[in-house]
């Protein structure tokens, strides 16, 4: 009788784990190339922006290390899940003047690719004085839960 209890708890921490690695869209991502994260639950909007906690859990946003990898904090304000390794996303600025619309791709459990499509409007600080248009394509790595 114990044994049969240890492989059903085995069975269900196993479909516990498969079904997190299945779940690409309620993560947080990191590129380091450009020093930029990417928090998102597009499943239950359940992420808190930090210096925005008054408008309550969002679908998430993206904000850079520093004033020269992005400027300001982009929230994610719409989203639709294509498939499920695909999802089209609009960000707008922490200023609400500007947005940007995007399609984020799961290539797989771990990497993630942001392509910026339209007009580009995201911008980084060079030299503590220029405003200067982002790279339009993003390579984030999982890191931790958000």
């Amino acid at each position: 009788m114990t044994f049969r209890y240890s492989f059903l708890a085995v069975l269900a921490f196993l479909g516990a784990l498969q079904s997190g690695a299945a779940e690409p869209w309620k993560v947080a991502l990191y590129d380091e190339g450009h020093a930029v994260s990417l928090t998102i639950d597009l499943v239950g909007e359940s992420v808190e922006v930090p210096g925005m906690e008054m408008y309550g859990p969002m679908a998430g946003y993206m904000r850079g290390a520093s004033g020269e990898s992005l400027y300001g904090t982009w929230v994610v304000t719409s989203f639709k899940v294509v498939s499920d390794k695909k999802a089209s996303i609009r960000l707008s600025n922490d200023l609400g003047s500007e947005t940007q619309q995007a399609l984020l791709t799961a290539d797989s459990d771990s990497t993630y690719t942001l392509k910026l499509e339209g007009q580009m409007v995201m911008k980084r600080v060079v030299n503590k004085k220029k405003l200067v248009k982002v790279d339009p394509v993003f390579s984030f790595r999982r890191s931790t839960a958000p």
